[in-house]
C-alpha cells in the first residue's frame, strides 16, 4: 500500500508533491490567521459605529469589507489549486498500488475477491486517504498557528464559571473538551471498525455468488443467494443499531460544544472587560484550536471505513506470498 513512497518511479510525485501540499496548506492556514485578525478589527469597528453615531465613515466601513474579500478570495484560489493537486497526487498513489497488483496478478487471482481488492478497495483507499490526509495536515497546521494566538488572547480570560481563577482559561477548556470528546466517542464507537469489516466481507461473498451465477445457472440459486443476502441484511441491521447510539453521542457532543466558549467567557463578558471584536476573535481562535484537536472525533466514521479497507488490503497482500507457494507446487 505504501510503495508509492519507496519506488523510484514515483519519487517526484511522492516527495515533491508532499512538499507542495505542506506548503500550500500552511499558506492557507496563515491566510485564515489574517481572517481571524480581521474579525477582531471589524467587529470592534462595528461596535464603535453602533454605539457612537458617525464615528466610522461609510468609506472606512466598506473598506473593511473589501479587505476581507481580498484575503478570502486568495484563500479560495489556494484551496482550489490544492484540492486539484491533491486529487492527482492521491490517484498516483492508487496507480502505484494498482500496478503492483497487476504485476502480481497470477498470484493475486488465487485469492477470493481479488478483483474487488484491486479495483474497489484501492479506489476507496485513495479517496479516504485524500480526505483524511488533507484533514489531518490542516488540523496540525491550524493547531500550530492558532494555539499561540489563543494562548495570547486568553491572557485576558482569567476566570471560569463555577471554577474561579484559571490562567489562559480558554486554552485549557479547548484541550480538555476536545480530549474528553475524543475519548468518549472512541469508547462508544469501539465496535464499529469490526462491524464495517464484516459488512464488506458479507457483501463480497454475496457479490461473488451473483457474479458466478452469470455464467453458471446452478450458482446463485434462490436458497443459496437468499441465505447470503440474509447475512448481508443481518450485519447491516447490526451496524444501524451501533451507529444509532454512536451518532446520538456524537451530535449531542458537537451541539453542546457550540456554547462552551461563550460559557467560559461569561464572567468576562458580563463584567464588560472585553469588546465585541475581541469576543469574535477569541471564539474563532478557540473554534480553530478545538476543531483541530477534534480531528479524530469528526473523522471517526471515516477512520472506521479506512481501518476496514486497510485490513482487507493487508490480508490480500499477505496472501500473495502463500499464493506464490501454491503456484510453485502446481508447476512442480
Amino acid at each position: 500500500m505504501f510503495k508509492f513512497f519507496s519506488q523510484k518511479k514515483w519519487f517526484g510525485w511522492s516527495i515533491f508533491g508532499s512538499i507542495f501540499i505542506l506548503a500550500s496548506t500552511w499558506y492557507q492556514v496563515q491566510l485564515d490567521v489574517k481572517i481571524n485578525e480581521w474579525f477582531g478589527e471589524f467587529y470592534d469597528t462595528l461596535q464603535k459605529a453602533l454605539t457612537t453615531p458617525n464615528s466610522v465613515s461609510e468609506a472606512e466601513f466598506i473598506g473593511y469589507l473589501f479587505s476581507f474579500i481580498k484575503v478570502a478570495g486568495l484563500w479560495i484560489i489556494i484551496a482550489i489549486i490544492t484540492g486539484f493537486f491533491v486529487s492527482h497526487w492521491v490517484f498516483r498513489w492508487r496507480t502505484s498500488m494498482a500496478e503492483y497488483y497487476h504485476e502480481q496478478w497470477l498470484k493475486a487471482r488465487l485469492t477470493e475477491g481479488a478483483s474487488q481488492r484491486v479495483q474497489e478497495d484501492t479506489l476507496k483507499f485513495a479517496r479516504i486517504m485524500e480526505g483524511l490526509g488533507v484533514g489531518l495536515l490542516d488540523s496540525v497546521m491550524t493547531l500550530i498557528a492558532f494555539l499561540p494566538i489563543l494562548w495570547g488572547l486568553s491572557k485576558q480570560i482569567t476566570v471560569l464559571p463555577w471554577i474561579g481563577d484559571v490562567n489562559h482559561a480558554l486554552v485549557w477548556v479547548a484541550i480538555i473538551s476536545a480530549l474528553g470528546g475524543t475519548l468518549l466517542l472512541a469508547a462508544v464507537g469501539i465496535k464499529l471498525p469490526g462491524i464495517e469489516y464484516d459488512i464488506q466481507k458479507e457483501e463480497a461473498a454475496y457479490r461473488k455468488e451473483l457474479v458466478r451465477g452469470e455464467d453458471d445457472p446452478i450458482r446463485a440459486a434462490p436458497p443459496t443467494i437468499g441465505q447470503l443476502y440474509d447475512r448481508v441484511r443481518g450485519i447491516h441491521y447490526k451496524s444501524y443499531f451501533h451507529y444509532l447510539y454512536f451518532n446520538a453521542v456524537k451530535w449531542s457532543y458537537f451541539q453542546g460544544m457550540v456554547i462552551v466558549p461563550y460559557l467560559a467567557l461569561a464572567p468576562t463578558i458580563v463584567s464588560g472587560a472585553i469588546t465585541l471584536g475581541f469576543v469574535q476573535q477569541i471564539t474563532r481562535a478557540f473554534g480553530r484550536v478545538e476543531g483541530s484537536l477534534q480531528y479524530l472525533v469528526k473523522s471517526w466514521s471515516t477512520i472506521v471505513e479506512l481501518i476496514s479497507v486497510w485490513k482487507r488490503l493487508s490480508e490480500f497482500e499477505s496472501k500473495l506470498n502463500s499464493n506464490e507457494n501454491k503456484l510453485i507446487s502446481e508447476n512442480i
